[in-house]
């Protein structure tokens, strides 16, 4: 462990020099700028005013849902069941006798035959992909849809989260189905996977090939970006906000402090994601809620009011800025699309582990996901922001940015503070929430992009420490700079991600709905 601290300290040393310049923020805006712009420009092309990459996303979530018989709402009780073990028996015994990870992630009673059944519960599945997606996405990236779009961005958001549902579960069923295995037993999967072999089955061989290196790099680009540096900065906010930190250099020292933190899980051996995620993940999240769930009781009265103004908002747009009605509904489809991934493929790289014999099965566990990260979580946070504004703390509209107090606010540090207008030290309780959701992101982010890189460099243990250390960086980097250049350059690479994942969806689905049938048929036996 020693070894792998100083590899880490080795990583940082080079940039603490420059912890002491001013305007460190500017530095990296400076850099990331004309690369995130031109990519953006790129990934976000319109079609009659619309970013085609949102059409694509909505339009093919609503094809899904209608094709499989509104999945997302009908099989939802069967998803619930799956994760709860109800149907453990189909798998004969193969189940997970023992959650407890080994060395390097893989579960002891699996090792020999995870070829044939993988290596992680339903649930640690579940919690490992939903760690991936539950982040600061659902703090920061909610309260800058209402900043931006007003309360209305919040109905688009539950569509998009619902819809989104049936395209994860699409996705997360050709995870399993189409999964490789390495010679050592552990199981690689997701999109890159299932684009090149299932294509080549279509005999589309080159285009699959093709398709997957892009995938694999617009995620790896996804690892460093919003699974990565935007999580970095979110928790950076609040840390500086809790401590009044105002110096520049802060943010790098806290970024110094978060890689290190993240390090020693991704670099430093101790590989056990689902084990970490399974308890963080749940706890935080209800503990979470619970605080919401406070916050909107107390104000009960406000309640329909706040359902109202979301309704109106949704088709009447007042917020400056937004413009329209589409305006409106680009910021929530935006946001949401970013907050639980849905359509990116991302979660079907850690749902490609889970220990079953019906690839179905984890297809419905995946639909879960949305639900719980969209249609709950952010709905929560935009009914305190949405109430908490009923004061008139703020102007809907703008750059994303708020005035409260004559202090500049972004992110979470408006849903900061809503909680503290209602909670005592719900600073603190915030500050927690969004570390942990950060971390919890990052790691198992760090196994999409490692699983990604393992795709194009190989499986080597110098090409694994390269990308460590590429991510680490991304930890400080996304800490020491500004809100706006980091979620500009995340947004362009997660929603890259849509476009090589859509052409494997849209070629295979017919495969899923095979899965699903016998998945089905041998429920009912």
């Amino acid at each position: 462990m020693k070894t792998y601290i100083q590899t880490i300290i080795a990583l940082i040393l080079p940039f603490m020099s420059f912890a002491q310049e001013k305007g460190l923020d500017q530095q990296i805006d400076e850099a990331f700028k004309p690369f995130s712009d031109a990519i953006s420009s790129v990934i976000f092309f319109e079609i009659i005013g619309v970013p085609f990459v949102l059409i694509l996303l909505v339009g093919s979530a609503l094809f899904f849902t209608i094709y499989f018989g509104f999945v997302n709402i009908r099989r939802f009780p069967t998803a619930i069941n799956v994760v709860r073990g109800k149907y453990d028996e189909l798998d004969e015994g193969h189940g997970a006798q023992n959650s407890d990870l080994a060395i390097d992630g893989d579960i002891v009673d699996t090792i020999k035959d995870e070829s044939q059944d993988g290596e992680v519960t339903h649930f640690q599945a579940l919690a490992t992909a939903v760690s991936g997606t539950v982040g600061n996405g659902n703090i920061a990236g909610v309260a800058l849809a209402i900043a931006l779009g007003g309360p209305g961005a919040t109905f688009w958001m539950i569509v998009c989260g619902l819809l989104g549902m049936s395209s994860k579960f699409v996705e997360c069923t050709l995870g399993v189905q189409y999964r490789d295995v390495g010679e050592d037993g552990t199981v690689y999967g997701g999109p890159m996977y299932y684009i090149s072999k299932g294509l080549k089955e279509k005999g589309f061989t080159n285009l699959g090939k093709v398709a997957a290196v892009f995938f694999a790099i617009f995620c790896i680009g996804g690892s460093f970006g919003g699974g990565n540096a935007a999580q970095s900065n979110q928790a950076t906010i609040v840390l500086k906000d809790l401590m009044n930190l105002q110096n520049s250099a802060a943010g790098f020292w806290i970024g110094v402090v978060l890689a290190v933190l993240v390090g020693v899980i991704i670099i430093g051996g101790i590989k056990r994601i689902a084990q970490v995620t399974e308890k963080v993940v749940p706890f935080m999240a209800v503990m979470y809620v619970v605080a919401c769930l406070y916050i909107i009781l107390s104000n009960f009265t406000l309640i329909d009011d706040a359902i109202s103004l979301i309704l109106t908002e949704a088709f009447n747009p007042t917020a400056i800025g937004v413009g329209s009605f589409i305006g409106v509904l680009l910021v929530g489809f935006k946001r949401a699309a970013f907050s639980n991934e849905a359509g990116a493929g991302s979660a079907s790289i850690a749902h490609s582990a889970v220990k079953t014999k019906y690839s179905a099965s984890e297809g419905l566990v995946a639909l879960l996901e949305p639900f719980i990260d969209t249609v709950v979580i952010c709905t929560m946070t935009a009914l305190v922001i949405i109430i908490f504004n009923f004061g008139g703390a703020f102007q809907y509209g703008g750059e994303g940015s708020v005035m409260i107090d004559g202090i500049s606010y972004e992110g979470a540090g408006i849903t900061s503070m809503a909680f503290a207008q209602y909670i005592p030290y719900s600073n603190i309780f915030l500050t927690i929430a969004v570390v942990l959701f950060a971390v919890s992101t990052m790691i198992s982010w760090s196994y999409y992009g490692l699983q990604s890189w393992k795709y194009l460099f190989g499986r080597g243990k110098v090409a694994d420490l390269v990308y460590k250390l590429l991510f680490l960086t991304f930890v400080i980097i996304g800490a020491s700079a500004s809100m706006k250049s980091i979620w500009d350059f995340s947004d362009a690479m997660i929603f890259a991600m849509v476009f090589p994942n859509m052409i494997g969806l849209f070629f295979l689905f017919p495969v899923v709905k095979r899965e699903l049938t016998r998945y089905l048929k041998a429920i009912k036996k």
